[in-house]
């Protein structure tokens, strides 16, 4: 139950997270299978098109490509950057291959240094380097204590108030 709205230290929880599956014996193969029956949040399909409408649009993500593909194919193959994982023999999750350190913040550094104007949004711990890097940070559905810890950033609580902050900011 523990995530990245409870733990600021990302490599932590992954490493937590792999301690527990470990011994519990789950797979990646078990992990995939769950995710294949989920589906996308409400919403973020239509959101998403509405979104490429208006912009090119990258999601910069701290999940995994083999975690990943499942809702990508649902959201019609956007660009999504995000690390991967090291499987040992017999499927089980060994390492977390992080990109490069604080991965958000340095991929809107390089879409600066590319002359990218970045509006981003996020809901967590894990996010804020990357809203702080942003032109334009937003925390999107954020529990109470990320935004109590971070009430510089504007907060949209559903698609709605996001596609209005984002608009405003696209102007």
């Amino acid at each position: 139950k523990r995530t990245t709205k409870d733990e600021p230290d990302y490599s932590k929880l992954m490493q937590y997270r792999i301690g527990i599956l470990k011994k519990h014996n789950i797979t990646l193969k078990d992990i995939q299978e769950v995710i294949i029956s989920l589906g996308v949040l409400p919403g973020a399909k239509e959101f998403l098109a509405w979104l490429n409408e208006k912009c090119q649009v990258v999601i910069l993500s701290d999940t995994f490509e083999e975690f990943a593909k499942p809702f990508l194919d649902q959201l019609n193959n956007p660009t999504m950057l995000c690390h991967n994982l090291s499987i040992d023999e017999n499927g089980m999750i060994k390492k977390v291959n992080f990109r490069i350190n604080d991965a958000k913040r340095e991929a809107v550094k390089a879409f600066h240094q590319l002359n990218y104007r970045v509006i981003s949004f996020g809901d967590s711990y894990n996010d804020i380097t990357m809203l702080k890097e942003a032109d334009k940070g937003i925390l999107f559905c954020p529990p109470e204590n990320v935004k109590k810890e971070y009430p510089e950033f504007p907060v949209a609580k559903n698609y709605e108030e996001l596609k209005i902050l984002i608009t405003e900011s696209l102007k």
